[in-house]
């Protein structure tokens, strides 16, 4: 709420005592302008000053050169669905409290990882609320993956991409020659979502910003677990994973195998277009899809 309320051109707050404000009052202000409600949880203040405080607060800080460095914005707990990752600062010992040494290792690949993996565990811990996304069809349960996560999706990855290799003879599919760290680097490297069904993982997809590419949101391993295809889990993943393309978002991009006539259909399905102009890994296309934005690709 806090970045659609950045983006208006004012705002105005009326803040209530005791029991609120006339619900008359509401309505005949509905008729000039918006007006929307705000609560901040499940308790009772005395007067709605200090919860009009925080909401200025938590607005003001994300207009343009209010806080010094824009880019600690894209950091904070939430921003990205998550929570924070841990903070630590100087010294590097403290009452023998020592900084993890990946923080202090200048690796930044290594350092994004571990941050990643941190915000994820910190999440499923304190509020594992935030990691479900919700139920899909037929009771799929839908949540952001963590490193526990980790093994049984590199299981269902292999078991899914074995035919593709039979359709697609001589193409090295990164899915079935990773380890199982490499799958654990994956989910510090994307967003992905898993769906379990009666607890057993049976699908799952990832999106990202393209590196090379900030206004490309690229989306893969898109897989359902092969006894269980046929029931439109592709499509919500694969919808799924493009709402969470940023605002600067034009365009979204996914690559399967050029021999991959099924995957095609599916991504032509829900609009997306080959490519042949973009640079793929050998053996792969490219299929994009306009972003239903003011801008297109």
């Amino acid at each position: 709420m806090a970045q659609q309320l950045a983006g208006e051109p004012w705002l105005a707050f009326a803040c209530g005592r005791y029991e609120g404000i006339d619900e008359r009052v509401l309505a005949d202000a509905a008729t000039r302008m918006r007006v929307t409600p705000v609560s901040l949880g499940d308790y009772v203040l005395g007067g709605g000053e200090v919860a009009a405080l925080v909401v200025i607060e938590a607005v003001t800080r994300l207009l343009p050169g209010v806080v010094g460095n824009p880019d600690s914005l894209t950091e904070e707990s939430h921003a990205d669905g998550l929570l924070e990752y841990p903070v630590y600062t100087k010294p590097a010992s403290w009452r023998g409290w020592d900084v993890p040494p990946v923080l202090l290792s200048g690796d930044h690949a290594a350092i994004a990882q571990w941050r990643t993996a941190q915000q994820l565990a910190r999440t499923a811990g304190r509020r594992p609320d935030l990691l479900a996304v919700g139920a899909g069809p037929l009771d799929l349960d839908l949540a952001l993956a963590t490193p526990a996560d980790a093994g049984e999706l590199w299981t269902l990855q292999r078991a899914c991409w074995l035919p593709e290799s039979q359709h697609n003879p001589g193409l090295l599919i990164p899915a079935l020659v990773e380890t199982l760290e490499d799958v654990r680097a994956g989910l510090a490297q994307w967003r992905t979502v898993v769906g379990r069904l009666d607890g057993r993982l049976v699908a799952s997809a990832r999106a990202r910003t393209n590196p090379d590419d900030d206004r490309t949101w690229e989306i893969g391993r898109l897989m359902v677990a092969p006894d269980l295809r046929g029931r439109g889990w592709g499509q919500q993943l694969l919808d799924l994973a493009a709402s969470w393309a940023p605002p600067q978002t034009e365009r979204w991009l996914v690559f399967t195998g050029a021999g991959s006539e099924r995957n095609q259909r599916m991504y032509r399905r829900a609009g997306y277009r080959l490519r042949p102009d973009l640079p793929a890994p050998a053996g792969a296309v490219a299929m994009t899809k306009r972003h239903a934005g003011p801008r297109g690709s």
